[in-house]
């Protein structure tokens, strides 16, 4: 079984020249091509990949959301280009962070052709690096498993915030990245309904890494 929650994760953090953050963990940095297909297609792909900054926090990827621009009422597209989400509609590979309820960031990863407006809902991290920046973003979070589970603890967890928005993941220089360390996603995971929206219900555009206790939305891993 695969030890987690460890501070002493493999990987460490290198300033190229000029200062450039590089993130550096085992493994291979997910390319641009990976990024451009559609949001369903990349979703349960993303599933066990590593979500990675260049101040040293990482986890797990183990619950993401797909919303397919024009084609999708759910998705922040889906009524066109806006100033709030460009980035949707840019190059896919970006990070598209965005407020909601007045209070939460949430972030994503731009997928499909550029103008397409699609994207993956990061829902869950399992922690693997940097958690005691995370305990300090997080102060009144109890339990370690409860660090990144669900959108919006994440991208406090791992200091995301409207500043990443229009990032590029891609080549791992704009602080954070997306690495592919070897572990496998789930087999064929089963879709499930997307959680809290009011329209586009009956997709089953979320998916879980099975039985992992860090993914939200389920009785095992309410708080």
């Amino acid at each position: 079984m695969r030890q987690t929650g460890s501070d002493h994760a493999p990987g460490r953090v290198r300033l190229a020249r000029h200062a450039t953050p590089i993130i550096v963990w085992p493994g291979k940095p997910l390319s641009r091509a990976f990024f451009n297909r559609p949001a369903p297609t990349v979703a349960p792909q993303l599933l066990n990949k590593i979500l990675a900054a260049a101040d040293g926090r990482a986890g797990r990827i183990v619950e993401v959301e797909a919303y397919a621009g024009a084609i999708d009422p759910a998705a922040h597209t889906y009524r066109g280009r806006t100033p709030r989400n460009a980035t949707m509609f840019g190059p896919p590979g970006h990070m598209y962070v965005y407020f909601t309820y007045g209070m939460h960031w949430c972030c994503n990863c731009v997928c499909g052709a550029e103008g397409d407006g699609s994207g993956v809902l990061i829902r869950a991290l399992e922690p693997l690096r940097g958690l005691e920046q995370m305990r300090a973003a997080r102060p009144r979070t109890a339990r370690d498993r409860d660090l990144c589970r669900g959108p919006a603890r994440l991208t406090q967890a791992m200091g995301i915030s409207g500043a990443q928005d229009g990032i590029d993941l891609v080549g791992a220089r704009d602080g954070f990245t997306v690495v592919d360390d070897g572990m496998a996603p789930p087999t064929d995971p089963a879709g499930e309904p997307r959680i809290g929206i009011s329209v586009g219900k009956d997709l089953p555009w979320r998916w879980r890494v099975p039985g992992n206790r860090h993914a939200s939305g389920t009785t095992l891993q309410r708080p």
